[in-house]
């Protein structure tokens, strides 16, 4: 699991490792992962939780990190990808070098990571490559542009992975989360349907388990993104939303 020390990655991570599922944790911080690691233990995970550094904004840390989960785990047929960097659109516009990094980390990066991992379930006859976009990415809108538009791009990506792969055993799972109450969006209002973190993890592990193509958490976005996909140009220019 890349990105399981806070917030929806961790919910996610607690819950696997309750049912007793074997678990190895990717990602930048070594302390955060190391007690990531003992809290996962300490709730039922199926033995030892190992971790290893990687990075989305470092290409090179990806296929080490994976031969460290697949040796740890001894083979590994799920990887949870929920890591990411946010920032409002008022931000983003004010910080182009901040653009930068979040364009890289949440398209080019996240993207270049899967496809280390779809190579390795796909030399083993498949597996189940989970990765967390955004309803942010079903449609241009005014407060998210630029996070959007790299939200587009990887649901789009992981979508084409879903035609091309599914039947040589790739199940493909895009989690598209509206807004959830969780340490990065703090300092935000949350508007009506705001979810949490515990209720999207088990709306997203049923999702797994199912292999849905599309996990829309909590679920009441995708209606919401329904009407808002079908609302003209004219009306989306007037809008805040």
């Amino acid at each position: 699991m890349l990105g399981a020390t806070r917030g929806m990655g961790r919910a996610l991570a607690r819950r696997m490792a309750e049912r007793g599922e074997r678990l190895f944790l990717l990602g930048r911080d070594a302390e955060e992962l190391s007690r990531s690691a003992v809290d996962l233990e300490l709730r039922g995970a199926g033995g030892q939780v190992g971790h290893a550094p990687c990075d989305l904004s470092q290409p090179a840390s990806f296929a080490k990190a994976l031969e460290q989960a697949d040796a740890a785990l001894e083979g590994f047929d799920t990887v949870v990808v929920s890591a990411g960097q946010f920032a409002t659109q008022e931000e983003l516009e004010a910080d182009p070098e901040r653009t930068r990094a979040l364009l890289d980390a949440n398209f080019t990066g996240t993207i270049g990571f899967c496809e280390e991992a779809r190579r390795r379930l796909l030399s083993r006859s498949g597996g189940t490559l989970c990765v967390f976009s955004s309803v942010a990415g079903d449609r241009g809108r005014k407060p998210v542009v630029l996070y959007g538009a790299a939200k587009a791009g990887i649901s789009h990506y992981l979508e084409g992975l879903d035609h091309k792969f599914r039947a040589r055993g790739l199940r493909v799972v895009t989690v598209k989360p509206g807004f959830v109450r969780t340490g990065m969006t703090a300092d935000l209002d949350p508007p009506p349907f705001a979810g949490e973190p515990d209720a999207v993890a088990a709306t997203v592990l049923a999702g797994i388990d199912a292999g849905r193509p599309v996990v829309y958490a909590p679920p009441i976005w995708r209606a919401i993104l329904w009407v808002i996909r079908a609302l003209p140009r004219f009306v989306m220019r007037r809008i805040a939303f």
